[in-house]
């Protein structure tokens, strides 16, 4: 995958989330069900520089399972995206797939899904991945958009172009526009 328009999208990633702070140690863990979200936070235990992090690590973690996106607290989702997103744009993960956490919820398959009718009512996962997403700068999300872009170009599965078409289409493009002052 890498090539000059995937250095440029790796670019925007490392400017945008340049300044994207460590949520701390206490902050790692999204979910308190199971034995993963456990591994996650261990793993993750004092990994402050994502620009560090080896993709081989991202690749793996927690312990093998290459789970670590959804089990990571929001605030730690948004720290480590962007490592995910290099090492991806840089072809070097085989199991971790970033683009299905930042489509899966927003396509038009799946916006709709209630995440878990007996626990959480009417919550959908569009819901669900609002409120998430709800944390990134606008720059952040603006170059996820651009990350998401480049991936559809590179996309063969019909399919999988489609959910990132839509998810585009969906979120990340309305999320990533600029919106007038209205008061300048």
């Amino acid at each position: 995958m890498e090539h000059s328009g995937a250095n440029a999208v790796s670019a925007l990633v490392r400017e945008a989330f340049a300044q994207a702070e460590y949520p701390g140690d206490w902050c790692l863990r999204g979910s308190n069900e199971g034995d993963e979200p456990y591994f996650v936070e261990q793993e993750f235990r004092g990994k402050d520089d994502w620009q560090s992090l080896a993709p081989d690590f991202l690749d793996q973690a927690p312990d093998g399972y290459a789970s670590a996106l959804s089990f990571l607290s929001d605030e730690a989702f948004r720290f480590y995206l962007p490592a995910y997103l290099i090492a991806d744009l840089e072809g070097r993960l085989q199991r971790a797939d970033p683009v299905f956490y930042l489509c899966f919820g927003l396509d038009d398959g799946s916006q709709g899904e209630r995440v878990n009718p007996r626990r959480f009512g009417e919550r959908t996962w569009s819901d669900e991945c609002r409120h998430k997403f709800a944390i990134f700068t606008r720059a952040e999300a603006a170059a996820i958009a651009a990350y998401l872009h480049f991936r559809w170009e590179c996309e063969e599965l019909p399919e999988a172009r489609d959910r990132i078409a839509q998810a585009l289409r969906n979120y990340w493009t309305p999320r990533s526009a600029t919106v007038p002052n209205p008061r300048a």
